[in-house]
């Protein structure tokens, strides 16, 4: 007989199946039955898996096999390839690699090649040639379809192949498809490529080429990588080779193989023996489309291999005893498996089914079958054929064989489940073998083992063989599980928390799911809290398909069926092909699970926790099958309750929080063993909670019979009780549920029943030699307790012995059962029990525990490290002890610091003790600072590895928070105790002394909980004290320590990771500024200068801000371990990809606060301290939430008050957030009614507190909306309740999470409008918003650094804007000047002008277009743009207008010389015409005459000439100005040695600069003079009042000069005496309003000063005229000129010479002119753009006047600058051109004017030979040559008009201009020597253009210490503003009636709380934080307290102690005496700060 070995049967076609019958001492006679079966097709061959059971073959004698060589034996094929195409594709020989043989096509051949080359086993079918239908392998699993083209003719034949493949098997097969274009060794096939794109079904992934040998090793192993790439992504991964329905071919040939399949009968025996028959069973298992794609029901915990066994017993056994000896089973095609709910224990596993007829003699009729049960398979089908050719021995038999058909179903092992427990139906291939087994013999037979020559069979290596298998089944039933959702990838990159810490889209709320976004969406939902991700509705990915069979029609006529027949029928063929195999809720759980990294598995668990769900404890691995125990997941998780205990007859409730891990509670372990019909699940629910599915069973959505990854998972959760009455227990008890057979998993079995308190056993029927007889019989041996729960049997519970109990569940409520096991299971643990605690699971052995990698062990030891030097100190002393610089170091800090805004009496001096008293402190915190564990943890910081790190700051917390658990409990329990007596005491009205003692005692339980509390956030705490206090002494660190400056780039690599970080201290009330700007600018080096919206939360204490903000991004701020939230923190989510493209910004950063009205505060917490938070959240948000908690409306108005008023300060400083209000809490969320009324009564609320806070701000606002952009019906949202129910064990409201999306919805939407701010922006409203709230008046010591800044940036454009229209404003007025002087313009008109600018000015506005626009901060300049868009065309008109003027008075000159002018054309034609006649005469004389002697002779004639041109006219006398000012002096009646006095001295040069004006005053009551003298009742008021007016007074004198047109008229003395008289009744005017007289000094030394200043106009001015005027003059200076001319005469030269040499002298000149105008323009330019003095704003320009001055150390530079702040920035202005121009870059500045004088030596060479050509061409004269000569010259030469009367005689052009050629180089090479000096002689003078460019701007002073305002804008609407404040002492400011000198800064005095008197009459004092109530003059100021940190004017008043004293007559004493810390400061220093304030 031969047996086959079953792997011959595993690639899916036909196996035998053979009969052994076996009797008592008779005969076994085979008979040859054929029995054909077809199997289904997996996707890997030989996927059967054997059954479990190991001990069947017990006793039996075993049949050997021989071991089949690799030759001969048939090995399961990985892959399975069919070559199609052409026969001359390939050359087939003994070398090909992929086919070495000619053999039969449809035969399957392993190729030996293959394996030889890659160690696989590859099945190749040779099908070349395109085959008959009828010779295609039905039912084949095939991988890949290997279309083999010849090169040449690939397009045809790949066309013919397609559409062959696809007629014959339909177009799903092309997937299938590998396209392989062969070809000769020496071809190329590049074009093959592009040829076959051509097709649209061509897939470039799936080609290749080969040779036609197939023996390249290369091509063949590259074939075989796209060959498994196309399976990976075929989904399923193999074909059936079946062919499409309409295929007549092959639907022939399927029905003649059943034919054949239904003719084959089991053959009878001899009579009197024990015949059986062999039924032809028909086994038709069509293909599946994945492998192994089984599931698990809920409850089975068989995995194996299914063994189908009928049983028939021998003759002499009745025959009635069997049920139905076989049966017939025909399953019609399904979508997907269908499942009863009723059973949890069946499983279907795809692979190899043995199906065993077991007959068995009397003999073994009592032995019992543990391992095994028989599996009834429901017949189904509607065509049965049932074959029972029995004896009559036999007629009892009912059926003896079956007939078993299988249709094609869609996944792979789609079985319906049978409803029978524990029994499996397999999908894939099967084995049926008839056995009879014997006392004597038992034949067994294995798929897998290896048997020795004897014949038995090796137990050991078939258990292996076994486990191997099912582990390989089990794997591939993960990945196709994976692979369907999704994560096939995440096997290896594991999911992390940075994987879903990202601001992603909101998550969808479908009513279905895609197979491939559930798990994706689970997680989103549980990072919600939404604990309804366990039940997703799933969208099948798979398509609908139609019904393969049509519904069976019963037809009366027909058949012998009537309706009432089908209805009872159970043969009608249920069509189960829309029937799909669902993804079991539990697999996705458990899948995300593996699929994810151990700090995501904990994210998870603690979010399964906080839904209430049961958490993994015991997880066996997907792929190896070890038992894990996940427990560093359960790190996170703390668990609160309240345990009830009776004493005294009373029950005590106490209250514990703890982390679950270190719990010690009881353990109930429930198990089941076999397959029950109840559900352990269920049952364990409505034991702990029967309104929450904590245990997912069956009754649960979405729930199907198989669960792949739940199979030996041992979930365990927690009954916390409440402290209730109704408590199901008294205490908290951790319930453990292991899923599946406790049979099968023996390991967890053994551990839970170890471990556990009390053991509860689910069995269905309690038998003695039942197969759980055995474990039953070990737990009730066991002390344990045992509870045993029977499913099949009636009665309650029946307690055995001392512990051990069995209940009935028979018939039974769930209610009733529930009630009965609380029952008992309290009475047990009522007494003494084991406890559990979750950290012992380390100790058991063979369990993988997740905390043993080596990773996770090293950042554990380097935080225990820190912990165990911490064990032993009291938990309140921790902080003190080992983190000292936080505690009451950095509280004296904070508490000193905020002295400096409440400072007093002598308040610089004052300040300087309060900053030693800081820096001792800072002293203090550095000697301190580095114990041995802050040392430790940073270095761990430093040195791990960024997993190591993440472990090792898990486990800083954890164990951190684990050493103050107790304490903290204790304390809050007395804190409630306490609190509660507080309250009644006050409910009394009592403010009796027990109240305060209450109090007292409550203030110091409130101290003890911030001691107690300790944990992560006060290392970071401590890192950023110790990193401030070096930094504020840049203290190196030393030897030992650790390097402090590297703190805020390690604390900035954990914030980028998501790690919170604390941003204000809860504990000192205060912002860290130093630290948190070192952590963000290293943020910001690590990342950019990224934007970021921040969103800021604002609500009560414990209102649910935290654990909003954690379910809505998934962040980790703190929501319990014994506290709530303190101070803020802040956290970087980023924006995920998906959804950046929407937003302008790349971060949202999340800043969590501490609640309002803090419990912890209690005792001394202020309102202040309310509106001090939320007016810096307020101020941070780009938005902020507003959480109201409950419907109090008295709590809510106390929140809207502080919220309304912060946003009311928002709106004053120019800030504008948006807001929305978070109503948690809230009953009803779904009544829209309710909700309107409540938002309306909110609204009424916010207009009601909107009012009082602009009462108390000082605003106008009737309404909320006033105060911020806000609609009440988008701004307002209602949220659920957080729990379903009452905590602690209810779950969180699903609608909660509903609340929380929409909600994120609303933000996004909102962010998509807002840019958000850069990372270096938010650092800097951070300090602003901070430093202001230091000052009591927030609104005025506010200053916006950031628009600070960006106003600055756009002072610099528009400097650049300005100079741009004025640089081609100048070109304009220097071309039009030359026209002017030229004679060709005589009128300019402002169109004209505005035509010729517009093109720039046009470009200048598009530029400002473009700036508002695209800026960066567009936002923030928005504010501006309309007042600069106005100022610049202010600008552009007043240019405009200016060079109008200019040009006016130019041609008025022009119109003025008129006369002149007219004259001079005859004056040199006399001239001309008289030198020529001289120089015929003496023609003959002059060739013996020498130079001198024709001098002389010239001279005596030019005299003569001169008098007789000039005698009608009359000189025009130059100023005598020194005798004109006296004598003005004198007329107006002051006596000349007055005036004389005064001359001599000097010192009327410095009345404006006098520091005491006293000795100018005289007092008209004399009696009071001595007082006046010795009590300097002369205030500083009064002296800069004088000063002031000695100004105005100037100013408009000057002006009133200026306005006379001296330089066309001449000067007069009349215009000294208007100006004259006009000082002297300015003069008389100021002293009427004094009490106080001016001595006739002041009035000398002011006229003087007055003269002083106009003479260099006035006498400059009259030189002009006089030069345009002066007949005399003129004919003067052409003396030289006509001197020349006479002597080219004398020497016989041509008239074309003289013409040649008169045109180049003038052309000399004007050259010059022009040169020397355009070298200004150009110097200018140069300078405006490069110099750093003039390319920024006028702040800059500030910043560089004042390091000159400290540079130079010039005293009187700086009283200039002091009192004349203009003309000292103008003189700076001059010496730094002279500077730029003659000494720095000289070199420049001469190539400039090189350049210049190139460009009108090239004009005037070109000029001459166009003008040359044009005469000669027309024939012209010499006025026309001269005539075009000046016309080309004239918009760039002034070239005045020369006569051409004498030179009538000139004809030949060409030698006129060779020799103006000959002259020009004389010329040039004098203009080549030209001077930079000459510079200064020029029209435009550079420094004069800077100057009218840098200089207009704002000049006005500060109030306090005369800074000047540094706006670049004159008449800027904004508030004055001077970052560079001094010391009043520099303006010489003293106490009012002393001669002490003051000292302190105006910037310090505002944050002080001293006051000062507005002017000299005021006798009210004001406040300086109120200074703007003070006038008009204070008001548009705006100073900030900046501390007086500019060391620059501390360095001054000390270097310059002594003159200021004598320049002031003052003395720095008493009140005024200098801190000696100002003396400190060195120039350099003072240059420095300059810089950094100018960076601010």
């Amino acid at each position: 007989m031969e047996v086959e070995n079953q792997d011959n049967a595993a690639a899916g076609r036909g196996s035998e199946v053979t009969s052994v019958p076996s009797g008592t001492n008779e005969k076994v006679e085979e008979s040859a039955a054929e029995t054909k079966v077809k199997f289904d097709l997996v996707n890997e061959p030989g996927e059967a898996q054997h059954s479990e059971n190991n001990d069947e073959s017990r006793g039996a004698e075993t049949i050997a096999f021989p071991e089949p060589s690799l030759s001969n034996k048939k090995a399961i094929p990985e892959l399975t390839l069919v070559l199609i195409g052409e026969t001359n594709s390939i050359e087939i020989g003994s070398k090909n690699i992929l086919i070495d043989h000619d053999e039969q096509r449809n035969v399957e051949h392993f190729s030996t090649k293959l394996y030889d080359l890659c160690g696989r086993h590859i099945s190749v079918i040779n099908m070349l040639g395109l085959p008959n239908i009828d010779e295609f392998p039905l039912n084949e699993e095939i991988h890949a379809f290997v279309m083999l083209l010849p090169n040449g003719l690939h397009n045809s034949h790949y066309s013919s192949g397609l559409q062959w493949l696809e007629t014959t098997f339909g177009k799903a097969l092309m997937a299938y498809v590998m396209t392989v274009v062969t070809h000769e060794s020496d071809d190329k096939c590049e074009s093959a490529l592009t040829d076959l794109k051509a097709n649209s079904s061509f897939v470039e992934k799936r080609y290749h080429t080969c040779r036609r040998s197939m023996m390249d090793e290369g091509e063949i192993i590259a074939l075989l990588e796209k060959i498994d790439a196309m399976v990976c992504e075929n989904a399923p991964h193999c074909h059936s080779g079946l062919m499409c329905d309409g295929n007549k071919g092959q639907k022939e040939q399927l029905e003649h193989k059943e034919e054949r399949l239904e003719s084959s009968l089991f053959q009878q025996s001899q009579t009197g023996d024990i015949e059986e028959n062999a039924t032809a069973i028909k086994v038709k298992c069509d293909t599946v489309t994945g492998p192994g794609d089984v599931e698990n029901s809920k409850n089975d915990e068989n995995t194996g291999e299914s063994e189908i066994t009928s049983v028939s017993f021998a003759n002499n056994d009745k025959v009635d005893e069997l049920e139905e000896s076989a049966a017939k089973t025909e399953n019609d095609p399904v979508n997907g498996a269908k499942h009863s709910d009723k059973y949890d224990d069946s499983i279907r596993v795809g692979g190899e089914s043995e199906i065993k007829y077991v007959s068995s003699s009397a003999t073994n009729k009592g032995e019992p079958d543990e391992d095994k049960e028989v599996n009834k398979v429901k017949d189904t089908s509607s065509t049965s054929h049932t074959v029972s050719p029995v004896t009559k021995e036999q007629g009892e038999l009912e059926e003896s064989a079956a007939k078993t058909e299988c249709d094609p179903v869609k996944q792979p092992a789609d079985v319906e489940h049978s409803k029978n427990d524990g029994h499996i139906t397999v999908g894939g291939e099967s084995e049926i073998t008839p056995v009879q087994s014997a006392a004597t013999e038992k034949v067994h037979y294995s798929t897998a083992g290896n048997m020795d020559m004897s014949g038995n069979m090796d137990k050991k290596s078939l258990k292996l063989s076994e486990e191997n298998n099912m582990k390989k089944q089990h794997q591939r039933e993960t990945e196709a599980l994976l692979d369907r959702l999704q994560l096939q990838d995440k096997q290896q990159q594991k999911f992390s928390p940075a994987d879903f810490l990202k601001v992603g889209p909101p998550v969808k709320q479908d009513h279905d799911t895609p197979e491939k976004d559930v798990a994706h969406t689970f997680i989103q939902k549980l990072m919600m809290l939404d604990y309804r991700a366990r039940y997703i509705p799933v969208r099948q990915n798979i398509p609908e398909v139609s019904h393969s069979n049509p519904p069976e029609k019963f037809d009366t006529d027909d058949t012998d069926y009537d309706d009432l027949d089908a209805l009872y029928s159970t043969k009608v063929d249920i069509d189960q092909s829309n029937l799909k195999t669902h993804l079991h809720p539990m697999d996705v759980q458990m899948a995300v699970f593996h699929c994810s990294d151990s700090f995501f598995k904990q994210n998870m668990i603690t979010k399964l926790s906080q839904c209430q769900y049961a958490l993994p404890l015991l997880v066996p691995d997907p792929v190896t099958m070890d038992i894990g125990c996940p427990l560093w997941t359960f790190r996170q998780i703390r668990k609160t309750w309240k345990m009830t205990e009776m004493k005294d007859n009373s029950n005590i409730v106490t209250m514990k929080s703890m982390p679950i891990c270190k719990a010690e509670t009881p353990m109930v372990s429930f198990l089941r063993l076999g397959s029950p019909s109840l559900s352990k699940s269920e049952l364990m629910n409505t034991l702990i909670n029967n309104r929450h599915k904590i245990f997912f069973d069956r009754n649960c959505p979405g729930s199907t019979k198989s669960h792949h990854l739940m199979d030996g998972v041992a979930e365990i959760a927690w009954y916390c009780p409440a402290g209730k009455p109704n408590d199901a227990f008294t205490d908290c008890i951790a319930f453990c549920n292991l899923h599946g057979d406790a049979l099968s998993n023996v390991k967890q079995r053994d551990i839970l029943t170890d471990k556990s308190s009390v053991n509860v056993v689910l069995v269905p029927t309690l038998e003695k030699n039942d197969k759980n007889s055995a474990v039953i019989s070990a737990l009730h041996k066991s002390t344990k307790p045992l509870i045993i729960l029977i499913a099949d049997s009636d009665g309650g519970a029946v307690q055995m012995k001392k512990g051990k109990y069995k209940m009935g569940l028979n018939d039974r409520s769930q209610s009733d059962v529930s009630e009965e096991l609380k029952k008992i299971i309290g009475k047990i643990l009522s007494g003494p029990h084991e406890s559990f605690q979750l950290e012992s699971m380390a100790e058991v052995s063979g369990v993988k525990l997740d905390e043993k990698d080596n990773v996770c062990q090293k950042g554990k030891s380097a935080a225990m490290k820190i912990v165990d030097m911490l064990q032993g100190t009291d938990v309140s002393k921790i902080k003190d002890t080992y983190l000292p610089c936080q505690g009451q170091l950095w509280k004296g800090w904070c508490k000193i610091n905020k002295e400096l805004y409440h400072l007093r009496g002598n308040i610089e001096n004052e300040k300087c003790k309060i900053q030693r008293k800081l820096m001792q402190i800072r002293q203090d915190q550095c000697e301190v600072s580095c114990s041995k564990p802050m040392k430790s943890f940073i270095e761990s910081l430093s040195s791990l590895s960024a997993t190591e790190k993440d472990y090792f700051l898990k486990w800083t917390q954890i164990l951190t928070d684990a050493l103050s658990t107790d304490d903290l409990g204790s304390i809050l329990q007395k804190y409630d105790k306490k609190w509660a007596e507080v309250l009644a005491l006050k409910k009394k009205h009592e403010k009796s002394d027990q109240l305060k003692s209450k109090q007292t005692e409550l203030d110091e339980i409130s101290t003890q909980l911030q001691s107690a509390t300790f944990g992560l956030e006060h290392i970071f705490r401590e890192m950023g004290q110790i990193y401030e206090a070096h930094a504020s002494l840049q203290k190196q660190p030393e030897r030992g320590q650790t390097d402090w400056s590297k703190y805020p780039e390690l604390a900035a690599e954990l914030m980028i990771s998501g790690h919170p970080m604390e941003l204000m201290d809860g504990d000192a009330g205060h912002v860290p500024l130093t630290w948190i700007s070192g952590l963000l600018d290293e943020v910001i080096k690590k990342l950019g200068d990224k934007r970021v919206f921040v969103l800021s939360v604002l609500g009560v204490q414990s209102s649910g801000k935290s654990t909003m903000l954690n379910a809505m991004f998934g962040l980790e701020f703190a929501v319990s371990a014994g506290r709530c939230t303190k101070g803020a923190f802040m956290q970087l989510v980023e924006v995920s990809e998906e959804i950046k493209k929407d937003f302008e910004f790349d971060y949202v950063l999340v800043v969590d606060t501490e609640g309002l009205r803090a419990l912890e505060l209690e005792g001394n917490a202020t309102l202040h301290h309310d509106n001090e938070l939320a007016t810096f959240v307020v101020g941070l948000g780009n938005m902020t939430l507003i959480n109201i908690f409950g419907e109090n409306p008295a709590e809510m108005q106390d929140i809207l008050q502080i919220v309304v008023q912060a946003f009311m300060r928002m709106k004053k400083i120019k800030l504008s957030p948006s807001c929305v209000f978070v109503h948690q809490n809230v009953t009803d969320i779904g009544a829209a009614e309710k909700n309107m009324d409540g938002k309306r009564r909110l609204q009424e609320k916010l207009d009601k507190m909107a009012q009082l806070a602009a009462k108390e701000e000082v605003c106008d606002a009737e309404c909320f909306s006033d105060v911020i952009a806000f609609d009440v019906q988008k701004d307002v949202k209602y949220f659920a309740q957080l729990w379903e129910g009452s905590p602690p064990m209810a779950p969180p409201n699903p609608g909660y999470s509903e609340c929380v999306q929409e909600l994120k919805t609303t933000i996004l939407s909102k962010a998509k409008q807002s840019a958000g701010i850069t990372l270096s922006q938010f650092k800097i409203k951070i300090q602003d918003l901070w430093n202001a709230l230091m000052n009591e008046q927030f609104v005025f010591s506010f200053k916006n650094t950031l628009e600070i800044a960006v106003y600055r940036k756009l002072e610099v454009q528009y400097g650049n804007w300005t100079w741009t229209l004025r640089s081609n404003m100048l070109t304009i007025e220097n071309g039009l000047h030359t026209k002017i002087q030229n004679g060709k313009l005589d009128k300019v008109k402002l169109n004209h002008l505005r035509q010729e600018s517009n093109k720039t000015y046009d470009k200048i506005k598009q530029a400002m277009t473009t700036y508002f626009d695209n800026d960066g901060d567009k936002d923030m300049l928005v504010q501006w743009r309309g007042r600069f868009e106005s100022k610049i065309e202010q600008f552009h008109d007043e240019l405009l207008r200016g060079v109008q003027r200019k040009l006016d008075e130019v041609i008025q000159q022009k119109k003025a010389c008129k006369k002149l002018d007219d004259r001079k054309t005859e004056f040199e034609n006399k001239l001309l015409q008289k030198s020529k006649e001289l120089a015929h005469q003496l023609k003959d004389k002059a060739e013996d005459e020498d130079e001198e002697e024709l001098e002389k002779q010239f001279s005596s004639v030019w005299s003569g000439l001169v008098k007789e041109l000039t005698a009608d006219t009359k000189p025009i006398e130059d100023i005598n100005y020194e005798e004109d000012q006296s004598t003005v002096l004198q007329d107006l009646g002051f006596e000349w040695l007055l005036i004389d006095e005064s001359k001599r001295s000097g010192r009327y040069k410095k009345i404006a600069e006098v520091g005491d004006y006293v000795h100018y005053v005289s007092l008209r009551n004399r009696l009071l003079e001595v007082a006046y003298y010795l009590k300097k009742y002369f205030q500083p008021k009064e002296q800069q009042e004088i000063r002031s007016f000695i100004d105005g007074v100037e100013k408009q004198s000057l002006d009133a000069i200026k306005s006379n047109p001296v330089a066309t008229r001449g000067y007069n003395l009349t215009h000294l005496q208007e100006v004259a008289n006009d000082v002297k009744q300015k003069v008389t005017d100021f002293e009427s309003k004094r009490k106080y007289a001016l001595k006739k000094d002041f009035t000398v030394d002011l006229l003087l000063y007055v003269f002083h200043r106009a003479g260099r106009w006035l006498t400059e001015s009259h030189m002009t005229f006089k030069g345009n005027n002066d007949a005399h003059s003129y004919v003067e200076s052409k003396k030289m000129q006509y001197y020349n001319i006479f002597r080219s005469f004398c020497k016989g030269s041509s008239s074309a010479v003289v013409l040649g040499q008169l045109i180049c002298d003038k052309l000399k000149s004007s050259t010059v002119e022009a040169v020397c105008n355009k070298t200004a323009i150009d110097l200018a330019g140069e300078m405006r753009c490069n110099f750093p003095a003039f390319n920024g704003n006028r702040l800059n320009l500030e910043k560089h006047v004042l390091k000159s001055l400290a540079e130079k150390e010039d005293f009187n530079g700086f009283i200039t600058y002091i009192h004349h702040p203009r003309d000292q920035v103008e003189t700076y202005i001059r010496e730094e051109v002279q500077k730029y121009i003659f000494k720095k870059q000289r070199r420049k500045a001469l190539n400039m004017l090189k350049k210049n004088v190139d460009d009108i030596n090239t004009l005037v060479s070109q000029a001459l030979y166009d003008t040359t050509e044009k005469v000669k061409t027309h024939k012209g004269d010499p006025d026309m040559w001269v005539e075009e000569f000046s016309s080309l010259l004239k918009d760039e030469l002034t070239f005045a008009t020369v006569c051409c009367q004498n030179f009538r005689d000139i004809n030949n052009f060409d030698f006129l201009k060779e020799e103006i050629q000959k002259g020009l180089v004389s010329v040039k090479k004098e203009m080549s020597r030209l001077s930079l000096d000459k510079i200064k002689e020029s029209r435009m003078e550079p420094d004069q253009i800077l100057i009218e460019q840098l200089c207009n701007c704002c000049w006005v002073t500060c109030p306090f210490c005369a800074a000047v305002c540094t706006n670049t804008i004159k008449d800027h609407k904004e508030d004055h503003s001077v970052p560079f404040h001094r010391s009043v002492a520099v303006n010489g400011v003293h106490v009012r009636n002393s001669v002490e000198l003051g000292i302190e800064f105006c910037t310090t005095s505002i944050a002080s709380d001293e006051k000062f008197y507005p002017n000299q009459d005021s006798e009210v004092l004001i406040p300086y934080k109120k200074y703007r109530t003070a006038g008009p003059y204070f008001a548009n100021w705006a100073i900030t307290p900046d501390g007086s940190k500019l060391e620059y004017w501390k360095w001054f008043v000390s270097r310059f102690e002594k003159e200021l004293e004598d320049h002031y007559g003052l003395k720095f004493q008493n009140y005024g005496e200098i801190p000696s810390e100002w003396k400190t400061h060195s120039k350099k220093q003072a240059i420095k700060s300059l810089d950094e304030m100018f960076k601010l």
